[in-house]
């Protein structure tokens, strides 16, 4: 088993809570997607209060920019039927 080390950890959880996918990032780092997502939870059982609300907040974003992203398609689609 490859032992990595806290910074490199941590990057990979950053990049995660950025908005990279786990899939992806599992990709590009050559670790398994099982692997990351172990290193998550741990990140956020260790975070402070600011960090999670900070990690909470992104998500919601990325929820929010999702949500923004269908709507304006489905109105240019209902748009065009009119």
């Amino acid at each position: 088993m490859r032992k990595y080390d806290e910074d490199y950890r941590r990057e990979a959880v950053r990049k995660t809570h950025d908005g990279q996918s786990v899939a992806s990032l599992s990709r590009e780092l050559g670790v398994s997607e099982s692997v990351l997502h172990k290193w998550r939870k741990q990140a956020v059982e260790v975070a402070t209060d600011g960090e999670r609300e900070v990690i909470d907040l992104k998500r919601r974003v990325r929820e929010l920019e999702m949500e923004r992203d269908i709507l304006k398609k489905a109105a240019l689609i209902f748009g065009r039927s009119a």
